[in-house]
Order: structure tokens, then C-alpha cells, then sequence
């Protein structure tokens, strides 16, 4: 298998998850026993994202999400063609997911919500609606780069981040639907063909995600020379 395969698999395959549980949880609002609401989509979210991270942090570093895919790019952890394999990979993987849903779930069950797809409500704008998504993006991709890359970080495996996302939807779910991810919206418009509003899927998280990873990268990251210090200074401390 040709080395870029893997993590391709593996993108396609945890984003496949995300979606496939996530607009799942929606759909399953709609049918007898579905009276989670909201904490239940939005706990479904975070377990699956926490266990689909975990899963393929090792391979690909578990980004599951072309805004997470975007602020690694600009925080020079990966380059751009591995940017852009991620996320044809989390676009086809997204989805497909959509693409079962539509097959398996019951049709007016998938139509009352549109298979899913995340729609801002009556009284937010489009433009208050990209502010929302990218605050909340913010706050996931800086959790991606203070648990997951930043090599002082705890190792949480997916855990913080599958909080942070359910936290997320908790407050920006009736808002947005609190997507925090292009792919997320895209599997089921494709799949469903409600593109309402979709900008604001792609515009959000991505403005999020660049804002986290600069904010990190730049002024919490430790610089060459400081990382350089602090190991002298560690080391002083034992002779």
C-alpha cells in the first residue's frame, strides 16, 4: 500500500463515522424514541469524534475535518498536498455516510431535518451565523493543536476533542446546527441536495480554524530558542 493511502483511509474513515452517527443522532430525533434533543445529538457528536480522533490520531493525526486540516496547514504541520489529500478524503468519506443515511433511514423521518444537514435559525443571519461557526471552531482546533500536536501537551487522545465539540453543539446547536466542520455539512447536502445557507459551512470553520492555529502557533507555541532554554534549564537541574 502506497504510503499516502493510509492516512487517506483513515480520514475517510473517521469523517465517514462522524457524519454517519452525527447526522444519524438528527435523523433519530425524528422517530419514535428519539427524545434526546439536542444533548443527545450533541453527546453523539463528541463520543463518536473522541473515539474516530483516537483511532487514527497514530496514522493521519486524526483531523477528521477540513478546518482542523486547514489551521495544521497554516501552523506548518503539514504541507499542502497532504492538506489537500485530507480533504478530498473527509469529503468523499462525509459523503458517503450521507449517501447510507439517505437509503436506510426511514424518508420522512430524513426529510423533517434534511438527512441532517446543519441550518441556521429564522433569527440568525448568515453573517452572524459564520461568526458563530467560527467562534466555535476556534475553540475545537485550539483544543486540536493545545491536546493532540503540541508536543507538551497531555495525551488525551481524542478525548478534549470530542468535549469540546460536544460543548460546542450544546451552546451553538439551536443557533447554527454548530457543524464546526465543512465536511460535517457537506456529506448531507450532497446527499439530500439542501444547500441553504452552505457558505457559512465552509466560510465559519475555516476563518475559526486559521484564527486558532495562528493564535497557537504564534504566540503559545514555544519558538526554537525557547524550547532550546528550557531543556538547558531542565537539564542544569540534575547536575
Amino acid at each position: 500500500m502506497k504510503p499516502w493511502l493510509k492516512p487517506f483511509l483513515a480520514e475517510a474513515i473517521g469523517t465517514f463515522a462522524l457524519v454517519f452517527i452525527g447526522a444519524g443522532a438528527v435523523i433519530a430525533t425524528q422517530l419514535p424514541g428519539g427524545d434526546f434533543g439536542l444533548l443527545g445529538v450533541a453527546i453523539a457528536h463528541g463520543l463518536v469524534l473522541a473515539i474516530a480522533v483516537s483511532a487514527t490520531m497514530h496514522i493521519s493525526g486524526g483531523h477528521i475535518n477540513p478546518a482542523v486540516t486547514f489551521g495544521a496547514w497554516v501552523g506548518k504541520v503539514i504541507d499542502a498536498r497532504t492538506a489537500i489529500n485530507y480533504i478530498i478524503a473527509q469529503l468523499m468519506g462525509a459523503s458517503f455516510a450521507a449517501l447510507l443515511l439517505s437509503r436506510l433511514y426511514p424518508l420522512d423521518a430524513a426529510a423533517a431535518v434534511s438527512l441532517g444537514t446543519p441550518m441556521l435559525a429564522d433569527s440568525i443571519t448568515p453573517l452572524t451565523g459564520i461568526t458563530i461557526e467560527a467562534i466555535l471552531t476556534f475553540f475545537l482546533v485550539f483544543t486540536v493543536f493545545g491536546t493532540a500536536i503540541d508536543e507538551r501537551a497531555p495525551r488525551l487522545g481524542g478525548w478534549a476533542i470530542g468535549l469540546v465539540l460536544t460543548f460546542d453543539m450544546i451552546a451553538g446547536g439551536a443557533l447554527t446546527g454548530a457543524a464546526m466542520n465543512p465536511a460535517r455539512a457537506l456529506g448531507p447536502a450532497v446527499a439530500w441536495g439542501d444547500w441553504t445557507n452552505h457558505l457559512v459551512y465552509w466560510a465559519g470553520p475555516i476563518i475559526g480554524g486559521i484564527l486558532a492555529a495562528g493564535v497557537y502557533t504564534r504566540l503559545l507555541m514555544p519558538k526554537a530558542e525557547e524550547a532550546s532554554v528550557s531543556a538547558d534549564t531542565g537539564a542544569a537541574a540534575f547536575e
